[in-house]
């Protein structure tokens, strides 16, 4: 009888050991699937996923993507948070969109402390809710004064390489939401920096001025009272921070008061899958982390794209989507070079981890920035519309086509 219990026992233990092993890891995303960002950074989460799965999956255990829909309300992406760690019992957290959205879910997520990569959320609102001690807390996509300090350095040498360009009166258009006026906050104090002469901005922003105007995407979509103000300012640099919704209405307009800057710039998250077969986007400037012509010059690019087109039969339209993609290889080579779950030992892995070549393009090292101790990717990409291609123009060591201006319809 003795024997008959010890194997008995043996058998539960080896049983327990191999459940646990085929056990998936449960990864549970909150972004909106009813726009665009949303809907391509969960398909390229299913991407690697996928590609993950296939090659074995971490640490002998699969990996599962449990996804719930934000709709871009703050009080649903903070009850998907709920959700997700109690009925859902997700072991990490990864997402997301919106600055609004974010900020009503940190309270739920300081509450559970799993850790949690995100690739949403630029307002350094969210940075400041977070604080310097959420050591769990990943956050991958430059925050607003990054994103400003970056496209002050790339103005700025792309002025030094465009001789005649003379960029010195700049106008920020801004959705009246927390992603939005975060970032004419942020202007503001590089203007301020830029008049005493110092930051990334001087020599180049001599003049500055903004106004806010009503999202596409939250009920609004009529620009032409905040168009005629840039009109009558006639910056040299005009540019828009609203949603993919505001993209086409806004230049469609712009060329209704004939508003012609000499450089017109829209800085949304995504833009519509379209766009770049509108007429109306011609030698339209963007902001983004993210183009296909990085194909020729990133192996990894490459394989995102392609690999995301036959999984989708689809193009990738916006930054989200390898941005998702990457979200999840993060979190997985982290674990991998954990070797367990486990938090204290986790958090360190994901720290050291150094990505030469990812689908953006770009390295990625986690370093601090103001406030986090996990900060990510620090800047965007200037690209442009050009015959319905997004070109890079800066960084300039991956410039893949000259920059066209003035701006003309």
């Amino acid at each position: 009888m003795k024997r008959f219990f010890v194997i008995l026992l043996s058998f539960i233990m080896i049983f327990s050991i191999l459940t646990a092993a085929e056990k998936p890891i449960k990864i549970g995303a909150v972004n909106p699937l009813g726009d665009i960002t949303g809907n391509q950074a969960t398909k390229a989460m299913r991407l690697a996923v996928k590609e993950i799965n296939d090659a074995g999956g971490v640490l002998g255990r699969p990996l599962e993507l449990v996804v719930i829909d934000s709709e871009l309300n703050p009080a649903k992406g903070a009850a998907a948070i709920e959700r997700l760690a109690t009925v859902e019992r997700v072991d990490f957290f990864v997402g997301g969109m919106a600055s609004g959205v974010h900020l009503a879910q940190i309270p739920i997520l300081k509450k559970y402390q799993k850790i949690t990569v995100w690739i949403g959320a630029a307002s350094h609102q969210a940075e400041i809710a977070m604080g310097p001690d959420a050591d769990w807390y990943f956050h991958l996509h430059p925050w607003d004064y990054q994103q400003g300090e970056g496209y002050g350095l790339g103005w700025r040498e792309i002025n030094e390489v465009y001789s005649d360009l003379n960029i010195k009166k700049i106008f920020l258009a801004y959705e009246e939401g927390a992603f939005g006026t975060d970032s004419y906050t942020a202007y503001l104090d590089l203007y301020e920096q830029a008049k005493r002469g110092e930051g990334p901005w001087r020599g180049i922003m001599d003049e500055f001025k903004g106004a806010s105007f009503k999202s596409a995407a939250l009920g609004g979509g009529d620009y032409r009272a905040m168009l005629n103000q840039a009109k009558s300012f006639n910056p040299d640099l005009f540019v828009w921070a609203g949603y993919d919704a505001d993209a086409i209405p806004m230049v469609a307009q712009a060329k209704e008061i004939n508003f012609q800057p000499h450089l017109l710039v829209g800085a949304p998250p995504g833009w519509p899958a379209d766009f770049g077969k509108s007429p109306l986007s011609n030698n339209v400037i963007l902001y983004g982390m993210w183009a296909p012509t990085l194909n020729d010059v990133s192996p990894t690019a490459k394989h995102f794209y392609d690999a995301y087109v036959e999984m989708w039969n689809e193009e990738p339209a916006t930054y989200f989507a390898p941005l998702g993609y990457t979200n999840i290889y993060f979190l997985a080579e982290g674990i991998k070079k954990a070797g367990t779950l486990d938090k204290d030992v986790l958090i360190p892995a994901l720290r050291s981890l150094e990505f030469e070549d990812t689908a953006l393009g770009e390295p990625l090292k986690i370093e601090p920035s103001n406030i986090i101790k996990n900060q990510g990717f620090k800047y965007q990409k200037i690209l442009q519309w050009q015959n319905g291609r997004q070109e890079v123009i800066w960084p300039l060591d991956l410039q893949t086509a000259d920059l066209v201006y003035p701006f003309t319809f």
